[in-house]
């Protein structure tokens, strides 16, 4: 595990254990019981879900005499029946931020389901170990999930965008302030995301020892804290060599001397920092598309199925565990066969179309 995946986990750690010092005591037994099986990302945002749950109890009037989260007493939970948890999803709708705040949150299916994932682990675990006879959560469906429109470059945007990194046209007076000095940088950050399809915390992570030159390999920490070996190919390798020599030059601050891609102030870069610098050149490579690193990814995706056909090797190379995730590369492949639909069913038949049109008549009885 990279330097930077140790540091992430010992923060989000220390994170999840201020949280659940407010929590109800049993909390304490379910977050240790499932750590061996969630990753600390997980974890964390079960607790930020699960403290919103358990304010909609206190604020609902079903907490007895608790006054505040910590308070809550897991006989409370034996009273929340199905109907609770549907009221609880409904609230989550659109709730304000806290008393104090004029500020609403609003959640749409896809957070909704993730409370209700929340939700679910936790009465399942208490169920399981003993401590509630009342399962509820799991008589509650899961709130419908759209299709969400897959998103991602052409070849000639994906072709506009590395030139537009590598020239800077189309940017803001103020932007090219700081292009020239961050071209060689941003163009290998963008042609790693499209040459390799790696998740922008695996980018985040790099370090400089991660990278052999030797074997075209770059060492990477998966979703979930895996260690694997990607392969790159001739394009990412030339922009990384170019990136490379002019990384060696720069001597960055204390404590981020390993990381691969630095920021302006000499750090490593985060991942609110990679977010923006794609949206920068995407706004003007394809203007018309909110293109994110995500969408980078898909983007790596679509091509390499068009060009194998082999939705296991693209799960693989993706780090999927689950080849169902990788079906929405399909996408680009169902869009294919509906441009070939439409021009197959024809509504004229074409050998009319070099035909005379038929002369007008004068019948009066028409």
């Amino acid at each position: 595990m990279s330097d930077y995946s140790i540091e992430k986990n010992k923060k989000f750690t220390l994170k999840l254990r201020e949280l659940i010092q407010t929590f109800p005591r049993f909390c304490t037994d379910f977050f240790r019981g499932i750590e061996n099986i969630t990753g600390i990302m997980t974890r964390y945002g079960y607790a930020v879900d699960l403290r919103t749950f358990f304010t909609y109890l206190l604020g609902a009037g079903l907490c007895n005499d608790a006054q505040t989260i910590r308070d809550i007493d897991i006989a409370v939970l034996e009273k929340v029946d199905p109907i609770t948890i549907e009221c609880f999803l409904e609230y989550v709708s659109m709730y304000q931020k806290n008393d104090d705040s004029s500020e609403f949150i609003i959640n749409g299916e896809r957070a909704k389901a993730r409370k209700l994932a929340a939700v679910r682990a936790l009465f399942k675990y208490l169920y399981k170990k003993g401590f509630i006879k009342n399962n509820a959560p799991a008589l509650v469906d899961t709130p419908k999930l759209h299709e969400k429109p897959i998103v991602r470059l052409e070849p000639d945007e994906m072709a506009k965008l590395l030139s537009t990194v590598e020239s800077g046209d189309g940017l803001t007076k103020k932007q090219k302030q700081y292009h020239q000095s961050n071209a060689i940088r941003d163009t290998a950050i963008i042609t790693l995301f499209l040459g390799t399809g790696m998740r922008i915390s695996e980018l985040v992570g790099i370090d400089i020892d991660d990278i052999n030159f030797m074997s075209n390999e770059i060492r990477i920490t998966r979703k979930g804290g895996n260690d694997e070996q990607i392969v790159f190919g001739a394009d990412v390798r030339r922009a990384l060599l170019e990136y490379m020599v002019y990384r060696e030059c720069i001597a960055a601050l204390d404590g981020h001397e390993k990381a691969l891609f630095l920021s302006m102030q000499r750090k490593r870069m985060s991942v609110r920092s990679l977010e923006l610098l794609v949206k920068k050149y995407a706004e003007i490579a394809a203007p018309l598309k909110k293109i994110s690193p995500h969408k980078l990814r898909s983007t790596y995706g679509t091509m390499l199925y068009r060009e194998t056909g082999d939705i296991y090797l693209v799960a693989d190379v993706l780090g999927h565990k689950d080849v169902n995730t990788t079906r929405k590369h399909y996408a680009a492949m169902s869009e294919d066969r509906r441009r070939l639909a439409a021009e197959i069913v024809k509504l004229h038949d074409d050998t009319a179309d070099n035909a005379s049109p038929p002369l007008p008549t004068n019948n009066k009885d028409s």
